[in-house]
């Protein structure tokens, strides 16, 4: 909830992604994602607070091009989607993204509760991408989305105190977007960014209805340019997110924050790079943030440091984990709360030499006045802000090497998290932090041929909270394979996933003796739900042929 989700620059999920809205985007026109770790509420306000993942669309070519996908996986679903791409005229190109999804609820362990929530999806993305002969540029995106989904107890079935509970949740999504760059002699570039994005939900939650609104707009003017071995970019922003419950009424929120925002980045010499930024939001709510950003670029033959510090702020909503599974019912109204803010600095070591690459982050954070759930009744709950602040600390380490088609990555995270526990007048860790994570993934891949590869995940120890099964998670590991061969135009392909079936519910329940004081009716997951799944597939090209 701390990360800005982008697609082509634009913030087309809302300035706070509600609910499902990442895993509901196809990833079928996706050309490549971009990260930026740390505090970036410098540049992009107050949802940046834990950074910014921008998911970078495919551009149309000079010659048409159609790519289909068909999917099925061994537990019940079903993907077809379809990216269409080609030029209109000499200047204007246009791509349609279009998917249909199903996936049938799955209780896997057969104590009356679906493990895998079903749903139906359908998803349409049109755009338009114009060049102008002066290097003017202009980007239009539209977008919907259509879901229902379904969980809770399986049909037939009931919940421990012996009445049926359905979650479900129905989503309309509808979102417009523009990217506009224009070059401005003797200055730089004027630059604008927009979009509008507006969700309907229906939820039900056992025998509650919930039906809810979220607006959010976007507007950003911008000028950028150089001066020597000077670079600066300044300009004045506006988000607004409202959301409007026609059942919970006193859990409206409506959040507007103008701002104003400048960067300048030297060149100090051929190998280093210095950058400040700063940002200025007036918010309605919160008043007036300041959030500052400073960094340096080192680049000595095939080394590359690079150090980063930020600080900014978070306005917080009553959608936290709990609430997104429980809805608002037990809710108290949002009383006396402060803005979340943090401060974030890493520092990234890199060297890359021949087929090697490795890079080693150190990274850390405290984050004041951060949000939780707090029970105040056996069926109430409100959001608090923490008493104290929530720490983490940190290392990643990356090796990668590349050889001939050959692919293997090799990855370590390390987290010391901390946040104050009020019940033992203490710190403890950060529920569903794991200290250790690491991967190892090997891949060949010849374009014209296929690919194989597999994957292997090691995720430790969790702390657990609100679980009466266990106070610690499991550690385990997660294998995967995947294969694809192609044969001209036609691809086929296989995924397994999960190949040792880790699965929470073969250790624990997943369901808890009694419904708890936010409502819900489960644990955290701490390991996957859905176990061993194979899926399969044919992959169609047409046209201008991927390179």
């Amino acid at each position: 909830r701390y990360t800005q989700i982008l697609a082509d620059n634009l913030p087309l999920y809302g300035g706070q992604a509600a609910s499902l809205g990442l895993l509901q985007v196809p990833p079928t026109d996706l050309a490549q994602v971009e990260v930026i770790k740390g505090s970036v509420s410098a540049l992009y306000g107050a949802s940046a607070l834990g950074g910014v993942i921008n998911l970078i669309s495919r551009q149309p070519g000079d010659a048409p091009e159609a790519n289909i996908l068909a999917n099925a996986t061994t537990r019940g679903g079903q993907d077809l989607t379809a990216y269409l791409a080609g030029p209109a005229s000499g200047q204007i190109g246009v791509s349609l993204t279009a998917g249909a999804h199903r996936q049938t609820g799955q209780d896997l362990d057969d104590d009356g509760w679906r493990d895998m929530a079903g749903f139906d999806r359908l998803t349409l993305r049109p755009r338009l991408q114009w060049t102008g002969d002066d290097g003017a540029s202009l980007y239009l995106t539209l977008g919907a989305i259509t879901e229902q989904r379904t969980g809770g107890t399986a049909p037939g079935r009931t919940a421990p105190d012996g009445l049926g509970f359905v979650q479900a949740q129905d989503t309309d999504r509808r979102d417009a977007g523009l990217v506009y760059a224009m070059p401005l002699a003797g200055v730089g570039t004027f630059g604008l960014r927009a979009s509008a994005v507006r969700q309907n939900h229906r939820h039900q939650f056992g025998a509650v209805r919930e039906d809810d609104k979220h607006t959010s707009l976007f507007a950003e003017a911008s000028i950028a340019g150089e001066n020597g071995s000077t670079g600066w970019v300044m300009g004045a922003a506006f988000q607004s997110d409202r959301f409007v419950s026609q059942t919970f009424g006193a859990l409206d929120y409506a959040y507007d924050a103008p701002g104003l925002f400048v960067q300048v980045e030297q060149r100090a010499s051929a190998d280093l790079t210095l950058a400040a930024s700063g940002r200025v939001d007036f918010h309605n709510r919160f008043g007036t943030r300041f959030s500052p950003r400073v960094s340096a670029l080192y680049r000595p033959g095939g080394w590359t440091v690079r150090a980063s510090l930020g600080h900014g702020y978070f306005a917080p909503t009553p959608f936290v984990d709990e609430i997104d599974a429980a809805g608002l019912s037990r809710m108290e109204p949002l009383r006396s709360l402060k803005a979340e803010t943090a401060i974030t600095g890493s520092l990234d070591i890199g060297y890359a030499t021949g087929p090697w690459e490795a890079n080693l982050t150190l990274f850390g954070s405290d984050i004041d006045d951060a949000t939780r759930i707090e029970a105040i009744a056996a069926d109430r709950v409100q959001l608090v802000n923490v008493d104290g602040a929530t720490r983490l600390r940190g290392t990643e380490a990356l090796v990668r090497f590349r050889l001939a088609g050959f692919t293997v990555t090799a990855n370590h995270v390390f987290i010391d998290s901390s946040e104050p526990d009020p019940a033992a007048r203490r710190r403890r860790a950060i529920p569903l932090t794991p200290r250790h994570t690491a991967g190892l993934v090997a891949m060949w891949e010849e374009h014209g041929k296929g690919r194989i590869g597999i994957e292997a995940y090691y995720t430790g120890r969790q702390l657990l909270d609100e679980n009466p099964y266990r106070t610690r998670s499991r550690p385990y590991v997660h294998l995967g394979l995947l294969g694809e061969i192609a044969l001209g135009r036609i691809s086929l392909f296989a995924n397994a996933e999960n190949l040792l079936n880790v699965r929470q519910t073969r250790y624990d329940p997943l369901l808890l003796p009694r419904r708890a004081a936010s409502g819900q009716w489960t644990v955290d997951a701490w390991a996957p739900l859905e176990g061993f799944i194979l899926n399969a597939g044919v992959r169609l090209r047409f046209g201008a042929q991927e390179e």
